[in-house]
């Protein structure tokens, strides 16, 4: 089993980070918020998952510790998939999330695309007891309107924003326009807070 992956990141997205491991590449499925954590560093460290299917290995990183350990119990859940979990915790941070099943606040929890008001609930049942202390502390906090914005020429944060969003399965008419409609208001916005923003419209 692979604990963790540490060495220089050959290629960062929004949704993915390769990290070059003395020279084996390992392609890691992120959330946003690792995606931030590892944004304009030349050396990484991610706690991976391993997901072993019949027809594909698929591995997930993690920033921090605490990331993981919501995901594994998110996972965990009947209904709630690997993708769906990633997807969860780019919408938001592992402590908000945690809050947010702590609070019992499904409405919020549903706006999740892939989550209906149904598994919301069954989330917030099976996890109540188990995530209290992820609720707590900064690790893995939102950069939810706290990234300062920085000059990018739109087109390339547009084409990055959209791709992510495909990849995390919304269809791509919806995105183009969600994107489309944020960067119109705030063109100088980086990819990650576009992606956020994004999230909660589709």
């Amino acid at each position: 089993m692979i604990e963790y992956v540490k060495g220089k990141i050959d290629d960062l997205t929004p949704t993915t980070a390769t990290i070059d491991c003395n020279g084996v590449g390992y392609l890691c499925n992120i959330s946003l918020n690792t995606y931030s954590a590892l944004q304009g560093k030349e050396d990484g460290k991610l706690y991976v998952y391993e997901a072993i299917r019949e027809d594909a290995w698929v591995l997930f990183g993690f920033a921090s510790k605490k990331e993981r350990e919501l995901f594994l119990h998110l996972i965990s859940v009947s209904g709630v998939g690997g993708n769906t979990a990633r997807t969860m915790l780019s919408t938001f941070s592992a402590a908000e999330l945690a809050t947010l099943i702590l609070d019992g606040n499904d409405k919020m929890l549903k706006t999740v695309k892939g989550l209906g008001l149904k598994t919301a609930q069954k989330i917030i049942v099976e996890l109540k007891d188990k995530v209290a202390g992820l609720a707590l502390g900064s690790e893995g906090a939102s950069t939810n309107g706290t990234l300062s914005a920085a000059p990018a020429i739109n087109s390339e944060v547009y084409n990055e924003a959209c791709e992510a969003l495909k990849m995390l399965g919304f269809p791509p008419a919806p995105v183009a326009k969600a994107v489309k409609a944020i960067l119109k208001d705030e063109p100088d916005l980086k990819v990650e807070v576009v992606i956020k923003k994004a999230l909660k419209m589709l």
